[in-house]
């Protein structure tokens, strides 16, 4: 998904639709961090300024408590 030219935002909910279609879970969390030359180079001018996008979808998406768990494991 990487490899096309697209925003962060859209390449997040495709890995997670492509993982929700092909691996039939309860639900599936996905959250990418990157750093963007686009914005290192002209916007904010900071090196290693990381952008977080989200997607949840199924029981992650339903259930907060199932939701909260998850996003606490990963600050960890």
């Amino acid at each position: 998904f990487a490899r096309r030219l697209q925003i962060q935002e859209r390449m997040t909910r495709q890995i997670a639709e492509c993982m929700k279609s092909h691996l039939k879970p309860l639900g599936v969390a996905v959250v990418v961090e990157a750093e963007h030359m686009c914005m290192t180079m002209r916007g904010v001018e900071r090196p290693g300024t990381k952008t977080v996008t989200s997607a949840m979808v199924g029981v992650f998406k339903k259930d907060i408590r199932t939701r909260t768990e998850f996003l606490n494991l990963i600050h960890s």
